[in-house]
């Protein structure tokens, strides 16, 4: 396959025409699909208005642009590449299709100590004096991924990382996690209870600057550094003796990705809640489009950002009623995901 190599100093990166094609179009096909955000909703606006309310703060329309829609589309995009990013590093280090940030345990890690904090914080138990008002719901959303991930990746740990039992290990974690969830479910107030299910479904409802401000953050941070992992990550596609034999240091190179696919998932999880299946489906989407050995990594950002503002955009528009960003993806990677086991059992 024809490759493209670029070199910045003592770095270089193998491009491939095909998969930078496939992020190209992804990035103005979302810029399409934002723009449709801007204008779309329960007050439409041609263009000409969407501009004018851009750069003129007297404009009627500023504050429906720039302080409801941008900031929302904003927040959907980059919490989808987010996603998408830390999916296709776990699926590239599990060797696994089905691997994401579900199985590491950092979603429901995150719904668990939310909906504790919204049950413990409720109205049956003293009002807002709670956790949930010391933290925030996006700070414990951080806390409880970051947890679930610790816990995965602690129990997997067997004098060295292995992707099979690291899945094996998150499926059974995100088990308990699920039932925790549920039990908590049960025994809160149903008003907590309806609070909580909002935010386990994932939504993008009410977000502001400061959703967009920490994921724009982190991904500023970890998106060259995992980059800059490109070569130890297509390395761990093989056995840990060919992975050595390449100079690669296996457990270090696999500890310090899957850290950065913790953070990714856990920031975008606090800023959004947990939207289902953008990190399983866009890598293998990017994968399929870019015809790649495995899961591009900018591909797969870009693919995971349109696959979140397009779900946006039709759980605003498409129904009497608005749904949760997270329904939308629901229903379309539901079969898909059944589509990969299928693929597997063939």
């Amino acid at each position: 396959m024809t490759t493209i190599t670029l070199r910045i100093a003592a770095l270089s990166w193998r491009l491939r025409p095909r998969g930078v094609l496939v992020t190209v179009g992804g990035v103005l096909l979302l810029g399409l699909l934002m723009a449709l955000n801007m204008r779309l909703g329960d007050i439409r606006l041609s263009v000409p208005e969407v501009i004018a309310a851009t750069f003129d703060p007297s404009s009627a329309a500023h504050f429906v642009v720039m302080e409801l829609r941008l900031p929302r589309a904003l927040t959907g995009a980059l919490v989808g590449a987010a996603l998408a990013l830390s999916g296709a590093i776990i699926q590239s280090i599990a060797r696994n299709p089905l691997a994401s940030p579900e199985i590491l345990g950092v979603t429901n890690g995150a719904s668990v100590l939310v909906v504790a904090g919204v049950v413990a914080s409720g109205s049956a138990y003293g009002g807002a004096s709670g956790l949930l008002s010391t933290l925030g719901i996006p700070a414990l959303s951080l806390l409880g991924g970051l947890i679930g991930g610790a816990l995965v990746y602690g129990l997997a740990w067997r004098r060295g990382l292995d992707g099979y039992r690291l899945v094996l290990v998150g499926i059974g974690v995100t088990a308990v996690f699920t039932n925790v969830k549920f039990w908590l479910l049960t025994v809160g107030d149903v008003n907590d209870t309806g609070r909580a299910m909002v935010w386990i479904s994932g939504s993008l409802n009410g977000r502001g600057w400061e959703h967009v401000q920490p994921v724009a953050l982190a991904l500023a941070v970890l998106l060259p550094l995992t980059l800059l992992g490109t070569r130890s990550l297509d390395a761990l596609r093989y056995g840990d003796d060919t992975v050595t034999a390449l100079g690669v240091r296996t457990n270090l190179s696999r500890t310090l990705m899957i850290l950065a696919a913790v953070l990714l998932a856990a920031v975008a999880t606090a800023s959004a809640g947990p939207i289902a299946f953008v990190a399983l489906a866009a890598p293998q989407i990017a994968l399929r489009l870019a015809r790649s050995g495995q899961p591009p990594l900018l591909s797969s950002a870009a693919v995971g950002a349109v696959l979140t503002t397009g779900a946006d955009l039709i759980a605003r528009t498409a129904f009497p009623l608005e749904l949760p960003v997270g329904i939308v993806t629901a229903v379309l990677g539901a079969p898909y995901l059944i589509h990969l086991i299928w693929r597997a059992r063939k």
